[in-house]
């Protein structure tokens, strides 16, 4: 009989990527150690061990391995999630905190039988336990529409924030009004917020591959290591130094710096 839920433990180095595809099943990927960073269409997942990232059958995703990592990825066919999911499970990429009980699941399933019947109940309590969370400091919610698609390419390629709004816009042959209209409406947060995630979710990845805070914070274009640590705050809700020592701290926010205007719609 074919199994509902299959589960590979793999390790794969810095620096790997694993291309731009799509299962028929879904997936859960956990790293046990190390970071990954999760794309979709819809944003950009950073993965630390503290999170676990679920992506639906049929959702075309990559996979950028951040530093040496230890992967278990699981795999559940439809019909599994149709029997075993709970009615409100969301239909959509995600990423949820690993819970005490969640990582004692994980690590259960990676040790048995795939096929007995105590992994169809681990598989169901960790469908009930994966818990979507809404605003993810190390998510990067990404616009749908041409215009503000172009705007956050350039914003993102402006790293160390160099550009005003004004010429932001004009680079991306709109106008700041229309700029700051689209992304609310588009990612949940305001222009200005977005631009300031962009910058630390790009900081917590050289943070994760081991470079020194003050070293992050001069390459991201920041006046010093206090004016860093106070817009990594405002966004994660820690500091950059806790974030390397004990990431597990992260918090969903309701707000962060200036997105009074709308929340990020999450994964």
């Amino acid at each position: 009989m074919h199994t509902l839920l299959t589960v590979h433990r793999v390790s794969k180095p810095k620096g790997v990527a694993l291309p731009l595809h799509a299962h028929e099943h879904a997936q859960l990927t956990f790293a046990a150690s190390g970071m990954v960073q999760v794309h979709t269409d819809a944003g950009i997942w950073l993965v630390p061990p503290q999170l676990t990232a679920w992506i639906p059958s049929g959702i075309s995703h990559r996979l950028d391995i951040l530093t040496d990592a230890e992967l278990w990825m699981m795999h559940w066919q439809p019909a599994a999630i149709e029997a075993w999911a709970p009615s409100t499970f969301p239909h959509r990429a995600f990423v949820s905190k690993v819970t005490p009980l969640m990582r004692a699941l994980l690590a259960t399933a990676i040790e048995i039988d795939i096929r007995s019947e105590k992994a169809s109940l681990l598989a169901r309590l960790m469908l009930l336990e994966l818990d979507a969370m809404t605003d993810a400091p190390t998510y990067l919610p990404l616009p749908t529409s041409a215009v503000a698609k172009r705007v956050a390419d350039i914003a993102i390629a402006d790293y160390r924030n160099h550009l005003d709004l004004a010429e932001l816009a004009s680079r991306a042959a709109t106008s700041v009004r229309t700029a700051s209209r689209l992304f609310p409406v588009e990612t949940g947060m305001t222009l200005k917020a977005w631009r300031q995630r962009a910058r630390i979710v790009r900081t917590m990845e050289q943070l994760a591959q081991g470079r020194a805070i003050a070293h992050v914070a001069s390459e991201a274009g920041f006046s010093g290591t206090a004016a860093f640590c106070h817009a990594f705050r405002q966004v994660t809700d820690m500091t950059p130094g806790a974030f390397i020592e004990d990431p597990k701290h992260l918090n969903p926010r309701s707000q962060t710096a200036d997105s009074s205007h709308g929340n990020a719609s999450g994964a």
